[in-house]
């Protein structure tokens, strides 16, 4: 945006000069064909700045749409590959298992509660002087579906692997991995691709971005594969949540 207001001052500043010039050096007669051929190009560059100002916005616009809906569905997959790992330790890369685990996964509901017991070794220790200890029992209530818990009767999550904007036909990329023995995730798809007929030099731009209320980055990403989280890199102004 800067480069164009730049662009608009220099265009006037320009146009002042050449005026400036007219009147200073032309003679009279060539004065009306001037004007009307400064006129034209004033137009024509008016036309140009305009246009490419309203094309930037028109594509900003465009951009929080598509992402906000792409960002819908990173965060199903990022709650699936969260209720993987709680029941399997662990992190898939392959979405087909991942369907498959919300189809016939299930949760284990547990209640943890202490108790004191009879310490038998500690009583010995001590010449028969009853001893006790703590412990933590774990009772198992029973089991709940991951589908009911997390989608409900929604079936969105069969097709969670399916970029819903941009490029027709194009996929998530999901790697999985452990990272110093910690389990870690990462889901993201390419700028390009969400932004998939548009002009090439705006998606270039926004590939670069690096701002506090951008998506950082040439992709959309939930998770990393070289630290320990499960947030995306999208600012708040573009999740519902």
């Amino acid at each position: 945006m800067l480069t164009v207001i730049l662009a608009i001052v220099i265009v006037i500043l320009l146009t002042i000069g050449i005026v400036w010039v007219i009147d200073k050096f032309v003679p009279k007669k060539l004065k009306p064909i001037l004007h009307i051929l400064l006129w034209a190009i004033i137009v024509f560059l008016s036309y140009n700045t305009f246009m490419s100002v309203y094309g930037e916005i028109k594509f900003n616009e465009l951009k929080e749409k598509r992402y906000a809906v792409a960002i819908e569905k990173l965060k199903d997959i990022r709650d699936a590959e969260l209720a993987y790992r709680q029941v399997n330790g662990k992190f898939t890369d392959n979405f087909d298992e991942l369907v498959k685990f919300i189809d016939n996964g299930v949760f284990t509901i547990t209640q943890r509660r202490d108790s004191t017991v009879h310490d038998e070794e500690m009583t010995k220790r001590f010449g028969g002087v009853t001893m006790t200890k703590e412990i933590v029992i774990i009772d198992t209530l029973g089991f709940v579906p991951v589908k009911d818990s997390l989608f409900g009767a929604d079936t969105r999550y069969k097709t969670m692997m399916n970029v819903p904007v941009g490029k027709p036909n194009s996929k998530f990329t999901l790697k999985a991995g452990m990272l110093d023995n910690i389990p870690v995730f990462e889901a993201s798809v390419d700028k390009a691709i969400l932004l998939d007929g548009e002009d090439e030099n705006l998606i270039a731009k926004e590939k670069q971005v690096v701002a506090v209320d951008g998506v950082n980055g040439p992709s959309l990403t939930v998770g990393s594969m070289v630290e320990v989280k499960t947030n995306g890199n999208w600012p708040k102004n573009y999740s519902k949540d």
